[in-house]
Order: structure tokens, then sequence, then C-alpha cells
């Protein structure tokens, strides 16, 4: 199991090359609306993996569901993946662009980020939303499955939660491709920060005083609230870096995010074993770090062509 997740892990780092594709094919005007169907897609991975899921532990014959079946299908989804990016995605870079040599540890993309005005802030701002997002998504499946101090949902119920959570974040990514025509995104960002603050105070509430409505509330809000920073977030890192970098500076965006999750998943579980609000009260402190470096962006740095 640990293999898998780590060979996924190392494989499976298309986040950062989907923006970088992203950036290369949209305009500055449209950058967030592309970045939010990034999120749309995966908003719908994650609602409709858990309901696969739940499919495919009906082959499961012993009551801690377990089955192969869930590998077989996510093998399966991935190698769809390969054969579609292979023979249908085409080449977004221009010819004659510059040639960026491949590096397992790319240091000289960090140094470039912290080099741009505001940009070392935006990637603290990602870093931070996640590591938030990363409290509640590791104690989640804990908290709802859990007897003692939890609410002691089965497996099968854990996994339709999910795929609640990520229904609502596809459905928010809607609306931020809508909301990205009219609104700048520091303003979006300042939004789904704000929000986000608000959906992990309900959920807080939820869990001292295990109130399922209070909890379904709290995930709703979290999940729409938090919709509107990645995208938002990436779309400035992009027009506020060279076009000719702005790839390797995503992708140091994403290790800070892989980071983050690391982190949150990390600190999640002794927190929770301290008391099961803990985690969620730590999101709600991190998120409202974010927000505030958010309204010092605000005011701060300009695009690419502007500065030069």
């Amino acid at each position: 199991m640990f293999v898998s997740r780590i060979g996924a892990g190392v494989a499976g780092a298309t986040i950062s090359t989907a923006q970088a594709y992203i950036a290369d094919v949209t305009t500055k005007e449209k950058r967030t609306h592309g970045m939010a169907l990034i999120g749309m897609a995966f908003g719908l991975g994650f609602t409709l993996g858990p309901l696969l899921a739940a499919v495919a532990l009906l082959s499961a014959e012993s009551d801690g569901g377990l089955s192969p079946w869930p590998g077989f299908l996510a093998s399966g989804l991935s190698f769809c993946a390969f054969l579609f990016a292979f023979f249908k995605l085409k080449e977004s870079r221009k010819p004659g662009g510059e040639f960026i040599e491949r590096r397992w540890f790319d240091f000289g993309s960090f140094r470039e980020a912290l080099a741009i005005p505001t940009i070392g802030m935006l990637l603290l701002i990602s870093f931070l939303a996640i590591l938030s997002f990363a409290n509640f998504e590791g104690v989640l499946s804990v908290l709802l499955k859990t007897e003692k101090g939890g609410f002691g949902f089965d497996l099968r119920n854990v996994m339709l939660f999910f795929a609640l959570l990520g229904f609502i974040h596809a459905l928010a990514q809607g609306m931020v491709r809508s909301l990205s025509k009219r609104m700048p995104e520091e303003k979006l960002a300042m939004l789904g920060t704000t929000v986000s603050v608000c959906g992990f105070g309900f959920l807080t509430w939820a869990t001292v005083d295990l109130s399922i409505a209070m909890l379904v509330l709290g995930m709703l809000v979290l999940a729409f609230g938090f919709a509107f920073i990645p995208a938002a977030i990436q779309a400035l890192i992009s027009r506020r870096s060279d076009p000719e970098k702005q790839g390797g500076i995503l992708g140091v965006g994403q290790s800070l995010g892989a980071l983050a999750r690391i982190l949150g998943h990390t600190i999640c579980f002794p927190l929770f074993a301290v008391g099961a609000f803990l985690p969620l009260l730590t999101g709600a402190l991190l998120m409202f770090v974010a927000l505030l470096l958010v309204t010092w962006v605000k005011n701060h740095g300009e695009d690419f062509s502007e500065v030069e």
C-alpha cells in the first residue's frame, strides 16, 4: 500500500502540468476561468471517486470493507487518462521557447519564484490555505467513523460524505468561472478565505455538540469557500510570472501544496487525540492568517507585463 501511494505521488504530478498548460493556452483575462476548470474536474473526480469506491466495496466479504476492486478501478482510470493525454493532448509550448532542463529538485524555480514581487507571499497563502484544509480533510474520515468522540458512521456513509464534499467543490468551481468575469482574483481569494473561516467555525461547533446538521452545514460552507482559493491564487501567480517560467513556478506551488498536505495530515491526528475540535480550530486560525495575507497582496504587486 505504501509503495503504491509513493508511486502514485511521484507519477501523479499532473496538476502543476495542467496549470502550466492552461496558462499557456489562455489569455490573462481568462486565466482564472481556465484554472477553475482544473478545480471543477478535481471536484467531479472527488465526487465520483468515492461513489465508485462504494460500489466496488459491495464485493467486499469482510466487515472491514477490504477489497481489491477500488484499486483496480483507479488503475483503469489512470490508464484511460494516459491514453487520452498521449493521443489527444497537443503541445502547448510555442516553437522557440526556452528549454528547461529536467531536475528532480528544482531549487532554481524556487529562487526565481521568490525573486518576483508578491509571488513568495502568494505561495505562502496557498501553503496556509492547503495546510488548513488538510487538517480537515485528513481527520474527516476518522471524525465520521469513530464511535467515541465522533459520529459513528459506517464506511459507505463516510464515502457518501466525501462525494458530497466533492460535488459542492465542483459546483463552487462553476461559480468561480462565472464570477471571474466580474471580480478580480484578489477579491475571489478574499471571498474564499472568508467563507472558509466561517466553514471551519461551523465544523468546530459540530464537533463540540456532535451535531450532524452543523457538520453538513460546515462541510458545505468550507467546500464552497475553499473552491475559490486555488484558482484565484494560481491565476495571480501566473499573471505575475514570466510566461517562460510560470510552469516551474506553478510546480513550486504544487510542491509546497504537497508539503502542506503532509504536514496537515501529520498534525491533525495528534490534535484530534487531544480534542476532536482542535484540528478544525487550527484550520480556522491558519485560514484567517491566509485572509490577512490576501488583503495585503490585494494592494501590492502587478502583472508581469506591467512590471516589465
